[in-house]
């Protein structure tokens, strides 16, 4: 069973929102950081937003501040993402990941075993 499952994606113009949401199979995961990676074609993947396991404590790629907002709801287990004035940059498959990594090391994709099968973000001119 996959542990983590994305949904909320889709295709939208630019400046357009999305809120994706990332379920997570098992309560352990709340103890667990966790993080919103992506992936556009021909590219590797990148990190973009990270959550503590608290939820205290957040971290966003450049490209992402001010425009991103992560949060969670461990009483539900789930996690999102706000997206705000998407940009054709954005498109690109986002994935949601969790993991123990210390703090300093949140945007290593290597240190996240759990991670969902990714979900379709498109934005369009």
């Amino acid at each position: 069973q996959v542990p983590l499952a994305e949904s909320g994606g889709g295709l939208v113009q630019v400046g357009a929102s999305l809120n994706l949401s990332c379920v997570a199979s098992t309560r352990a995961l709340n103890l667990a950081h966790m993080a919103w990676f992506r992936q556009a074609p021909g590219k590797d993947r990148e990190f973009v937003a990270a959550i503590s396991s608290s939820g205290r404590l957040t971290y966003y790629a450049d490209f992402g501040k001010g425009r991103f907002t992560i949060s969670r709801d461990n009483a539900n287990i789930i996690m999102y993402l706000q997206m705000n004035s998407l940009e054709p940059e954005d498109t690109a498959v986002y994935s949601c990941a969790a993991g123990n990594p210390s703090w300093s090391k949140v945007d290593w994709r290597d240190e996240y075993p759990y991670w969902g099968q990714g979900t379709q973000v498109t934005v369009t001119v």
